[in-house]
């Protein structure tokens, strides 16, 4: 075996080793969703469906979910109202202070969101604010906006800006342009930024627990109560439905970086 097949089948066999221990104890939580006990256990005494039952008969779990789609949708649509036009903006535009607006915008990604949570409480705790749906939407806005602004500066790397001068030429106006020619070409960057940015708002627990309370609660704050209040397997059913509908929402994103990049061979072919 020669030297460059043996290195190529050692990252094979470590990224194997390093997916299965991430991965291994996220299947584990399966079968005990789907246990008859009355507490979590491993391994299940036996098997029951009660657990995803319970899920549907709690109204709490209901509630906390309606609250986190709310909230992520919400907060998806902002961060494309304001993180789209802040990469065109950022992406080609040639001003001072550029990179400080940069540096200002990502701030959120380096942040610790204990940190974030506490000023926002207290923030918000002055505005009588607190338990409401708009104040973690606002929160969990300006933490997803620099990934949108990141995606949709990617996108906007390769593009080609004789287009928008070529549709000028014709007559378009700024929107048109933007809606007809501009939107559509960084359409996958957009998806995958608001992709991320549900996904960062959905699963968001910190900011949740300073900002929600009572009926306001999400779904992950439902989740983190309950571990602390009584360790129930409704938990480990809810943990189950999260994890397949995120590796659902990733598995379009890695669809869409496909297209993508198929769609940019093809057009420098």
């Amino acid at each position: 075996m020669s030297a460059d097949r043996f290195r190529k089948w050692a990252m094979y066999a470590y990224a194997a080793v390093l997916l299965s221990f991430i991965i291994v104890p996220l299947l584990i939580v399966v079968p005990m969703s789907l246990t008859s006990s009355n507490a979590l256990a491993f391994p299940t005494p036996g098997w029951s469906l009660r657990w995803y039952a319970e899920l549907w008969n709690d109204q709490r779990w209901p509630n906390a979910l309606w609250n986190s789609l709310v909230i992520g949708i919400s907060t998806t649509l902002l961060s494309s109202l304001l993180g789209i036009p802040a990469a065109i903006g950022l992406a080609w535009g040639e001003f001072p202070g550029k990179k400080l607006i940069y540096a200002i915008i990502a701030a959120p990604l380096v942040v610790p969101v204990v940190i974030v949570g506490v000023a926002a409480f207290s923030f918000f705790a002055t505005l009588g604010l607190v338990g409401n749906k708009l104040s973690i939407i606002l929160v969990h806005t300006a933490m997803a906006v620099p990934v949108m602004l990141t995606a949709v500066i990617a996108s906007l790397a390769t593009f080609d800006r004789t287009l928008v001068r070529a549709a000028a030429s014709l007559g378009a106006g700024a929107m048109r342009t933007f809606f007809k020619v501009v939107l559509p070409l960084i359409a996958p960057g957009v998806v995958t930024g608001a992709i991320i940015a549900f996904i960062i708002s959905f699963d968001e627990v910190v900011v949740a627990s300073f900002l929600s309370t009572g009926a306001e609660r999400t779904l992950p704050r439902m989740i983190f109560s309950g571990v602390r209040e009584s360790i129930s397997p409704a938990i480990a059913a809810v943990a189950v439905l999260l994890i397949a509908f995120s590796a659902i929402l990733l598995g379009l994103i890695a669809v869409l970086q496909s297209r993508s990049l198929k769609l940019r061979a093809k057009a420098s072919a």
